[in-house]
């Protein structure tokens, strides 16, 4: 059958801790960065809804993944509370241990396969006011975390990842105020991107070393970056972009060693970065299994302004919008299906195909509740069937073309909290009920159950 995946293809949803959990303040889990953000700065978060209690998945994760195998699910992504599992840093939380066990040990019990995140954007708040990602410290204590949740899990768990987009929490607290610290800093956030790029290779090393079974990757949001123009500036704007967003993180935990286009960009504009000689040495040694890609929407980028008053980032490209653009008005995002091909190929070609899974892609729309059937009490998102049936397509026309992918992960399973813009755009597969925490199925779920099963896209679809 033409549109049918390889065997063993991984179906599922992608989640976080900090997302989908809550309980932020219960059973010994320490505060974490957006704890602290929300307590002092409420107003920044949509309709004031904070990481407490959230989608409520610590009190009803056996429901939950009785949910996950009705939808089908052969797999599920989602990740470790760094601050619930080493509250002081050092010591081991119980009642985490046995908390994530179960969860584990249920998903497998169900059929579903644990893929485990350590860090997704969740740092601890007592880390943080050392330094966080500035302060070459945590390089350590990210790899004694990881190993801890090595030692304790390793014998449910065989799909680790490191972190799950480690360029967002740069990008967005040194460039931008989306995440703490929220400055504009550009030597600030490349010796930040330096450390956590280190921990990540710190962490790998220690796996590796250790000889724990199953294998360990790492998740980058992957944004091909298309020239507006066949103009050699344009070209040359696409190449900075690519650089800068993709390949500062996909180079160094694949091939170990930075693009030579970073390394330029950081000599001229006279970044100095403070690291040790054997660092270099692991990061080449210590590369990754495979590989997680979220994808969501291409970068579209013209030439740059040489006026020096401007952003640092802004010499080198500039955004473009695409007339013929297809855009989700929700989000703000553009709508480019074929990105998802264009990566698949490039990790054919350019990163020894390397396995690699879609390990997010999804949709959010505002207002969902205006789209339920009142008959049937469920949302009708076909614009969510549509959405993941326009990329699938594309995903197997690059699996056919030899790419080595090996699953598909939607962004997410029940709608969750988001960083700043909370439930403003809804994600899931099953709806949540932000007065009484009750799930409702979404009729994209019934559609995912068939998707996964079959593991194929019907002609029809």
């Amino acid at each position: 059958m033409m549109n049918t995946f390889p065997e063993h293809f991984l179906w599922g949803a992608a989640s976080s801790g900090p997302q989908l959990e809550g309980a932020s303040a219960v059973d010994g889990k320490a505060k974490t960065v957006w704890d602290h953000w929300y307590e002092t700065e409420p107003d920044k978060f949509y309709q004031q809804i904070g990481p407490k209690n959230v989608s409520d998945f610590y009190f009803q994760y056996k429901e939950d993944i009785e949910t996950m195998k009705e939808l089908g699910f052969n797999s599920f992504r989602t990740s470790i509370s760094w601050a619930r599992l080493l509250p002081d840093g050092k010591n081991v939380n119980e009642k985490a241990v046995v908390f994530y066990r179960d969860v584990f040990t249920r998903l497998i019990d169900n059929g579903v396969k644990p893929i485990i995140n350590l860090f997704h954007f969740d740092m601890p708040y007592h880390l943080y006011v050392k330094g966080g990602w500035e302060n070459r410290d945590i390089i350590h204590e990210f790899a004694f975390y990881a190993k801890t949740a090595f030692e304790c899990f390793g014998d449910l768990v065989e799909d680790w990842v490191t972190f799950n987009e480690p360029i967002v929490p740069i990008e967005m607290g040194y460039l931008n105020d989306k995440h703490l610290p929220a400055v504009f800093d550009i030597q600030r956030a490349f010796q930040a991107g330096l450390h956590t790029m280190l921990a990540h290779v710190y962490a790998v090393k220690a796996f590796k070393e250790n000889a724990y079974k199953g294998k360990i990757g790492i998740i980058l949001n992957l944004t091909p970056s298309y020239p507006s123009s066949e103009d050699p500036a344009d070209q040359e704007a696409a190449k900075w972009a690519d650089v800068l967003f993709n390949r500062s993180f996909l180079d160094p935990a694949v091939h170990g060693t930075y693009p030579n286009e970073l390394k330029q960009f950081i000599e001229r504009e006279q970044i100095e970065l403070d690291y040790e000689e054997e660092d270099l040495v692991w990061m080449k040694q210590y590369t990754v299994d495979f590989l997680g890609v979220n994808y969501y929407q291409p970068r579209r980028v013209q030439a740059g302004d040489t006026d020096p008053a401007h952003d640092v980032l802004q010499k080198y490209f500039k955004p473009y919008q695409w007339p013929d653009a297809k855009m989700n008005p929700h989000r703000g995002w553009e709508i480019y299906e074929k990105g998802l091909y264009d990566i698949a190929i490039h990790i054919r070609d350019n990163y020894s195909n390397i396995p690699w899974y879609v390990a997010e892609n999804g949709i959010g729309v505002e207002g969902e509740e205006r789209f339920i059937d009142n008959c049937l009490g469920e949302v009708q998102d076909e614009y969510r069937i549509v959405f993941m049936t326009d990329h699938l397509r594309w995903l197997k026309k690059g699996i056919d073309e030899g790419s080595n992918c090996f699953g598909y992960h939607v962004w997410t399973f029940i709608d969750n909290w988001s960083w700043l813009n909370e439930y403003k755009n809804r994600y899931g597969l099953v709806r949540l009920d932000l007065e009484t925490m009750e799930r409702h199925k979404k009729k994209s779920a019934s559609w995912f159950y068939k998707l996964a099963k079959r593991n194929a896209l019907p002609e029809n679809w």
